[in-house]
């Protein structure tokens, strides 16, 4: 990938990763570390410290919620669920996505 397409695809997944855990956590709970590969298995994320602040600031802003369980005697495991207020972002952000997407794709396939 060049440097620009590089930049550009940085700053398209920094704009939707919210949208993007948000529409994860919509089919079920789910816990950081398993997010953070899914995300990355997808190319939204290079690597899962990126993820968790954005989770922090998603709690704090009422998106997510989350529960902790110590599994198999290790480590705890942050469980992270969706909320009414993020289901509601969520689906915000479909409607303006699908309509801005038209939008783009007519311009762009014009200029082509």
């Amino acid at each position: 990938m060049t440097d620009s397409a590089e930049r550009i695809a940085t700053n398209l997944r920094k704009g939707v990763l919210e949208f993007c855990v948000l529409g994860l956590l919509a089919a079920g709970e789910r816990y950081g570390l398993d997010l953070a590969s899914d995300l990355q298995r997808r190319g939204l994320i290079a690597g899962e410290g990126s993820l968790y602040p954005l989770l922090a600031r998603m709690r704090e802003g009422g998106l997510v919620d989350t529960r902790t369980e110590a599994v198999g005697g290790g480590r705890p495991r942050r469980y992270y669920t969706i909320t009414t207020a993020g289901s509601d972002q969520l689906n915000t952000f479909i409607g303006v996505w699908r309509a801005v997407g038209i939008e783009v794709d007519t311009i762009i396939e014009g200029a082509a």
